[in-house]
Order: structure tokens, then sequence, then C-alpha cells
């Protein structure tokens, strides 16, 4: 998708161009299925559920959803962010869906799933693309569904704060196909074996960025004087669809 590559795959590039700036890389981001049997690229991320996989894709991780905010909304006085009733007193950023075609990224899912289907917010916006979601979160707009490990990166640098540790598990994940064409090039399977290594240090370090962000997101609400807690696409491209 174009927010899994604005938002994973574009900040990691600089670690691969380093590891192998004899490669070149072509990254085109859609959210159409290429078919890979026409040759036109190297390899593709395709983001789905489990059971849709293709049985020769790599899975590089699943999806975990979570509210997150910037560290000025966290802290604003009084519009606290202790338990999943208080994001009635905050502004949700939502991902536009009107067809319904992603039920499991809408708030909706996420409220009910932790005691709060009736719930209101003070005001809600709404975008076409997910890293522009993100975007308006770290500049403080609101509050947005945060999807791990896809923004771990911005919680471990404190961009991003998770105000409250409840989680909401969506069933799909994103896997790796390679191209018929290009299973045997050295440099197709260099590409794969170090995206593997990406997700893999990105599912190790997404849970302890999310444990860092809660305490943060506590320390932050701290009352005065009480101390707080202390707390990496080749020649040819790889498409997203």
């Amino acid at each position: 998708t174009v927010s899994f590559a604005s938002l994973w795959i574009i900040p990691r590039l600089p670690a691969f161009r380093a590891l192998r700036p004899d490669v070149e890389v072509y990254v085109s981001a859609n959210d159409r299925t290429v078919d890979l049997a026409r040759g036109e690229v190297d390899l593709a991320i395709r983001y789905c559920a489990e059971e849709t996989a293709p049985r020769e894709g790599l899975r590089l991780f699943g999806e975990r959803m979570l509210p997150v905010v910037s560290p000025a909304v966290a802290r604003a006085p009084g519009t606290p962010l202790r338990r999943p009733a208080d994001l009635a007193r905050h502004v949700l950023l939502h991902l536009d869906d009107p067809e319904g075609r992603t039920p499991w990224l809408d708030w909706r899912a996420w409220l009910a799933a932790n005691g709060e289907p009736e719930l209101k917010p003070a005001g809600s916006l709404r975008f076409t693309l997910y890293d522009q979601v993100i975007q308006a979160a770290v500049g403080g707009q609101g509050v947005a569904l945060g999807r791990l490990p896809m923004i771990a990166a911005l919680l471990r640098d404190g961009r991003l704060v998770a105000p409250f540790p409840r989680k909401f598990d969506s069933a799909r994940g994103y896997y790796v196909l390679v191209a018929p064409h290009a299973r045997e090039r050295a440099d197709v399977q260099a590409f794969v074996a170090w995206l593997a290594a990406e997700a893999s240090a990105t599912a190790g370090t997404a849970a302890t960025a999310t444990a860092t962000a809660v305490r943060s997101g506590a320390a932050a609400r701290s009352p005065a004087g009480e101390r707080p807690r202390p707390p990496r696409a080749t020649r040819g491209g790889a498409r997203q669809s």
C-alpha cells in the first residue's frame, strides 16, 4: 500500500543502500494488486488476510491497532487520556473508507473491542491515506488508530505516544512475493533477505516501543510533584499492492 511504503519501506531504504549500493531500487506504491507474471516488477509486498495470502509468500509481520497521540496532546490539561472513555473529549483521526472495505481499520472496531461501542468523540477528521492520518497525529491534530509495527519507529522516537495499552489485533499481515522471472537473481534474493531481517527487528522492537510509549504517556500526565515512573526494492522495483 501507499502508506506502508511511506511509513515503513522508504525510511529504511538508506540502510539497504548502504549495504548494497550496487543495487538500483525502484519503489512503485499503489493500492492495486500487481500481476507479477507480467514481468513488470521483481517483487511485491501484499497486505492481506492470512487465509488469502499466497502460499509462496514470505510473511513479514501481522498488525496490531492501538490509539496514538502526540506528546503535546497527551500532556494537555483538562483532557486526560487514562482510559478509552476519555476519547470522548478528543478529536479522532479517521482513514476514510466510505465503502467499508477495511472495517478493521475503523475506530468503531477498536472502540467496540474495548468496551466503548457508543462513544461519541469531540470531533472527527478524515483522510484518504493512512500516512496522512499519522502526519495529523504527529502534528497534534487528534488521536489516531496506530498500526503496529508500521509506526513503531514513531513511538520509539517519541513523536507519538500510546496513552493506554489497549490493543486490537487485525487478521491482516504483510507478505513478500517474488516474481517468477526474478526468483534466481542474487540482487532480488539479497533484498528479500534484507526485508526479512528488517521485519524481524521491527516486530521485536514493536512491543518495547509500545511499552515505552505507554510509560511516556503516563509520565506526561503525572500530577505536579509526583515523580513519573522511569520508563531496513530491487531494480525493477518493489511494488506494494
